[in-house]
């Protein structure tokens, strides 16, 4: 069953001039985690604000657990959970404070509210920082807390956009474990995300959109598999780059490429460990020894910077 699905959805800013999505069509199974990467402007949040029913789009239809996001926003809303790219929270309350308001908000009625926050703030490790007020808060405990807030009513559906931002590497392992964690309790999960390693570690499918549109979409192993196969890549001396390169070539049959000052030489192959040995063979036997050498399989980097043209760090804000 899709638990989301967005056909050809249309939205445009300052008069039509900035198309944010351009006939974006995508569904997400239920229970499962689609990853949708771009960089920033690429229509990943006006993607999220029409789905979880901020904003409504110019043409196409969406729904989200077989309800229509523009005929019934307010039953869409009772079913969901949305965590932006900055903490919703009240810096001048508590984290327990802002928990029980949340759940006032939906309500869940005083008692449930109370019972719902105690049992987020221990489930996201903030109990000990529970009666603190959130201007004393780390940016990762602001970030826990605003997913903790996104799940005060248990949703079916949670929509996370770009949840890491702003985090440093410790920050966003958290965000990571705890995300995870959602998953293996069966949330449907479409997380939006500009970190190519963020798509890779947690989404079972992973949508690549760029310019309002999706441009491809598969497993990570798949999407990786449209760049390519493995790839050979030899530093040796500098001295030693011209023999090099034309023994991995002979040996590989593929078109070679030199990064002079790396002193790297790389070729795709299709058998990556055939062709490993049997290049080491041919350069022992010229007297090269590398000073360093390996295969190495497409990253997402690569899957992203092979289907748009560009990295995924571009920033092409469309407001």
């Amino acid at each position: 069953m899709k638990s989301v699905i967005a056909e050809s959805l249309v939205k445009t800013y300052k008069n039509g001039e900035v198309k944010a999505l351009n006939n974006l069509s995508l569904d997400v199974e239920e229970g499962t985690v689609l990853g949708v990467l771009g960089p920033n402007g690429a229509g990943k949040t006006t993607l999220v604000r029409i789905l979880a029913t901020l904003l409504k789009p110019d043409s196409g239809r969406a729904s989200v657990g077989g309800i229509d996001v523009i005929k019934n926003p307010d039953k869409v809303r009772e079913i969901i959970g949305l965590s932006g790219q900055y903490a919703a929270v009240d810096e001048i309350l508590t984290g327990y404070d802002n928990l029980v308001m949340f759940g006032e908000l939906y309500h869940l009625g005083k008692k449930q509210a109370v019972a719902r926050a105690e049992e987020l703030l221990e489930r996201f490790s903030l109990t000990d920082s529970a009666k603190r007020p959130i201007k004393t808060y780390s940016g990762g405990m602001r970030r826990r807390l605003d997913l903790a807030a996104s799940l005060i009513v248990r949703p079916k559906v949670l929509f996370l956009d770009e949840p890491t931002t702003g985090l440093d590497p410790r920050g966003r392992l958290e965000m990571w474990g705890v995300i995870e964690d959602l998953v293996k309790g069966g949330t449907t999960l479409l997380l939006t995300t500009q970190y190519l390693e963020e798509a890779d570690q947690l989404a079972d499918e992973i949508a690549v959109i760029d310019n309002g549109t999706v441009i491809a979409r598969g497993t990570s192993d798949a999407l990786k598999k449209q760049v390519g196969g493995e790839k050979l890549e030899i530093v040796v001396n500098a001295e030693n780059l011209m023999k090099t390169q034309e023994i991995v070539a002979r040996v590989t049959g593929n078109k070679t490429t030199i990064d002079e000052g790396l002193r790297l030489i790389s070729a795709p192959v299709t058998l990556g460990s055939n062709a490993l040995i049997e290049t080491l063979r041919e350069l022992d036997s010229a007297g090269i020894h590398p000073l360093d050498v390996g295969l190495k399989r497409p990253s997402l980097d690569d899957v992203f910077l092979t289907l748009t043209g560009h990295a995924a760090e571009v920033k092409e804000e469309a407001k």
